[in-house]
């Protein structure tokens, strides 16, 4: 039996450099403030698909939902092993909470039909929340097995995995279709040198677009002709908008998105006072009894 699995995934600022421009006026992340990368928990989502895949064949397809420029973690997708890519993007998502985003993600889930799993990162560093996931398995009426490992057996209309837990770990059997949320339990393999040949030249529609629109034309038969030919390679990167998917723009993006921000902080941390301690066991033991006095310790 031949297994699909739809990978959701994120491009998310790089919060490392995080800087006092990093949010807007409105309490939504500027990412044009900060460079871009994959969500590495979403790395490990689709590492443990690419594993599925070796496996037992599973069809692995990556979708993302951002601007235009998301295009480029469907690329790296692609890069490591997926089968196809697919970008949810449209103004209409634009501001998207975790209510709003997984309900466009739902959308895009039941566009894209026959699933057998859905693979997310347990959490994204810009929002932190890990709610996208069970989220999302709720609007598809699917069970969620989250905190996930590994998986150790897909058979006979069944996945096994082996889940997290505080103090060890569980092992969890679910009927599918089925969504599982992903830790940093695997390590994430890199881009492939035959697959970067094979794919760099992977482009949604919009780029195409762009393409022809900066050569200071854009020939509809030239665009529509080049479309064909990237679809007959397998090159081409699907790119759905909010009404392919049949969203309600009441339920996307601002609109749909119930959490506000009330206020914005920046957080300055200041040098407080040092003092040099010597490496010696008279200088060690001092620093000791004097945490030990201010019941730092003990």
């Amino acid at each position: 039996m031949s297994y699909t699995v739809l990978v959701f995934v994120k491009q998310v600022p790089d919060t490392q450099n995080i800087s006092g421009d990093a949010m807007t006026p409105q309490g939504t992340v500027n990412r044009a403030a900060l460079p871009a990368i994959f969500n590495p928990e979403d790395l490990n989502a689709l590492e443990l698909a690419l594993q599925l895949k070796d496996r037992y064949g599973v069809k692995v397809a990556v979708a993302t939902m951002g601007p235009p420029s998301a295009a480029d973690v469907l690329r790296a997708s692609l890069y490591r092993g997926a089968d196809e890519g697919i970008l949810l993007t449209d103004r209409a998502f634009a501001g998207a909470d975790t209510l709003a985003t997984s309900y466009a993600l739902s959308c895009c889930a039941r566009k894209y039909g026959k699933y057998d799993l859905i693979l997310c990162g347990r959490q994204a560093i810009d929002g932190d929340t890990a709610q996208v996931g069970p989220q999302l398995a709720e609007k598809l009426s699917i069970p969620q097995l989250c905190y996930v490992e590994d998986v150790v057996e897909l058979a006979d209309g069944k996945v096994t995995v082996r889940r997290a837990i505080e103090g060890g770990h569980e092992v969890l059997r679910s009927p599918l279709p089925a969504l599982l949320t992903v830790i940093d339990g695997n390590n994430p393999r890199p881009m492939a040198a035959k697959k970067i040949m094979k794919f760099k030249k992977a482009k949604t529609p919009s780029e195409v677009s762009k393409a022809h629109a900066e050569e200071d034309y854009a020939d509809s038969d030239a665009i529509a002709a080049e479309l064909r030919k990237l679809e007959e390679r397998g090159l081409l990167i699907k790119e759905w908008s909010a009404e392919f998917v049949e969203a309600d723009r009441s339920r996307t993006g601002l609109a749909g998105s119930p959490t506000k921000v009330k206020n914005i902080s920046n957080v300055v941390l200041t040098a407080s006072e040092a003092k040099k301690i010597e490496p010696t066991d008279e200088g060690i033991a001092g620093l000791i009894h004097e945490l030990i006095v201010e019941h730092t310790l003990g």
